[in-house]
């Protein structure tokens, strides 16, 4: 038997956060939830805030609980949303707490950057990156503008991960991933864009040293130690940004696969060697963030079940208690197709009532109006699934923009990864509608791609002490007697997919009824 590694991950969510323990042994990757605890955002004084020093208490907790059960971590690695940060003070302390990207300070201040400092199309030619209100260019932009203190006195600015990081190590680091969210990250270069660092009046000194993910940033301080009785466990930068540490933990087998992390709010991309930046996919609006071991995660948003939620919370009680398969049964009895929506309109954004807002579309577009909750869910699945064939095409366009590129620019298989994954009724629509092979699962994909890039460290950090030659460590691997630790992504993967069960789809057959419904789909939405 391998010998047992232990890994303590944290993951955190923009609503809720969690400790778990990871165990890698025998090729085989186990899960134990330690602690879970609410992400509250803090209203005071016209803006939100997070509260940076509950997260740090919340790691210290679990931390503890990991040295009453006499555990010995291999390591420590945190996720969590994007594009927030926090401001380092001369003197090494915070500069009050993080502002949230919900917070409305930047409202109309994107459209004034790009208006008056750099333009739209410049910004992404050196990005990539998809525009939102919030991302941390127009933060910045926007605290300069109102002159937040915090800012006008910052030394160094970490982003939330990283900001963690340093408050158990002491070390500051920008992790790739994390960094990628921001808009001022050059893909080309690796590194920020000097260009749009300075256009909000900082300097690339004003943040930390970047590193991959899989860098060590540095162990426990002694004060961490003391406090939780641990020693000094190595604390590793995995993939800083939840949705790359979800596509690092995709199940694949070989790199033709197609990913679509789906929950509230549905991600689908590929992973590509290099940043796609081209007239293509600025007019599409695709986004190019960082991945693991120098890929790009290439992938556009789309609104998920973020649709069916809103409505769930306002349809009767006695609705509201049914089991979400029973309700969703229900709307499979209802006409295919009826009412189609597209799902990424700006009506749907945020509205006051989403059972009215589809109702409006309907309307607007000369359909039948969906009245029963079963006719409203069916609308939603429907035009869900219509949607990412669409996105599936584009992809597919940028997978293989040539003819001869042959198998290796195919997508054979769209991994469906996260709570989504277990909504039988659209993973199957997305089969047919999409005429690929369909593979859902793992659920829990965030922790799961947190806990093996520590133990992918942990690997080559043994390698590095031992001096192991690769074709020594092939052949350990292959006769199973490797550490707990894995190689590379890969291996990560084929560990993963032993691992966790996955549940396969496949066209129906029913070919003809899509194609026609995505017609119908594009002729309704242009």
């Amino acid at each position: 038997m391998e010998d047992k590694r232990c890994y303590f991950a944290v993951d955190l969510g923009a609503t809720s956060g969690r400790t778990i323990l990871g165990t890698l042994a025998d090729g085989r990757l186990e899960q134990e939830e330690l602690t879970r605890f609410p992400n509250n955002l803090i209203e005071t004084g016209g803006h939100f805030y997070w509260d940076i020093y509950a997260l740090y208490f919340e790691m210290i907790r679990g931390l503890k609980e990991v040295a009453r059960r006499g555990i010995t971590l291999t390591s420590i690695g945190i996720d969590t949303w994007g594009v927030d940060f926090v401001f380092i003070g001369d003197d090494g302390a915070l500069l009050r707490n993080p502002m949230a990207y919900r917070d409305p300070h930047t409202f109309g201040r994107m459209e004034e950057y790009l208006r008056d400092v750099v333009s739209r199309r410049d910004v992404y030619d050196i990005t990539g990156i998809q525009f939102m209100n919030f991302n941390s260019l127009f933060q910045l932009y926007a605290m300069r503008k109102d002159g937040n203190t915090a800012l006008k006195h910052c030394k160094k600015v970490l982003f939330i991960p990283d900001a963690l990081s340093w408050m158990l190590t002491g070390e500051e680091v920008c992790e790739y991933t994390i960094a990628s969210t921001s808009q001022m990250l050059d893909p080309k270069t690796g590194d920020l864009s000097e260009k749009l660092i300075e256009s909000v009046g900082l300097t690339r000194e004003h943040f930390g040293r970047m590193v991959q993910p899989g860098t060590q940033i540095g162990v426990l301080t002694e004060e961490v130690q003391k406090m939780t009785g641990l020693g000094p466990v190595p604390v590793i930068a995995v993939a800083g940004h939840d949705t790359g540490a979800a596509v690092a933990a995709v199940p694949a087998k070989d790199e033709q696969f197609a990913y679509l992390s789906s929950g509230t709010w549905s991600l689908m991309g590929i992973e590509t060697k290099e940043a796609i930046i081209n007239d293509r996919s600025y007019e599409l609006n695709f986004t190019n963030e960082g991945g693991i071991e120098g890929t790009t995660r290439f992938l556009k948003n789309i609104c998920g079940m973020w649709l069916y939620e809103r409505c769930r919370k306002e349809w009767p009680e006695e609705v509201r208690q049914l089991s979400h398969p029973e309700l969703q049964g229900s709307a499979m009895q209802v006409e295919a197709f009826r009412s189609i929506i597209n799902p990424d309109d700006k009506m749907f954004a945020n509205p006051s009532s989403m059972i009215e807002a589809i109702q409006q579309y309907c309307r607007q577009t000369g359909q039948p109006v969906p009245e029963t909750p079963a006719e409203i869910c069916r609308c939603i699945f429907d035009s869900l699934a219509l949607r990412y064939r669409q996105v599936f095409g584009w992809l597919k366009e940028f997978k293989n923009p040539t003819e001869n590129r042959g198998e290796q620019g195919q997508i054979k298989v769209l991994h469906v990864i996260g709570g989504g994954s277990l909504n039988k009724f659209l993973t199957q629509f997305t089969a047919d509608a999409c005429g690929v092979e369909v593979l859902a699962g793992p659920q829990e994909c965030t922790a799961i791609g947190n806990i093996m890039l520590q133990a992918k460290a942990a690997s080559e950090r043994e390698q590095h002490q031992a001096c192991l030659g690769a074709a020594e460590h092939e052949q350990a691997r292959q006769n199973g007697k490797a550490s707990g630790s894995v190689r590379d992504v890969w291996e990560m993967r084929a560990i993963i997919a032993n691992s966790v069960e996955m549940v396969a789809y496949h066209p129906s057959g029913d070919q003809a009824a899509w194609d026609q419904a995505y017609q119908r789909y594009l002729e309704i939405t242009k």
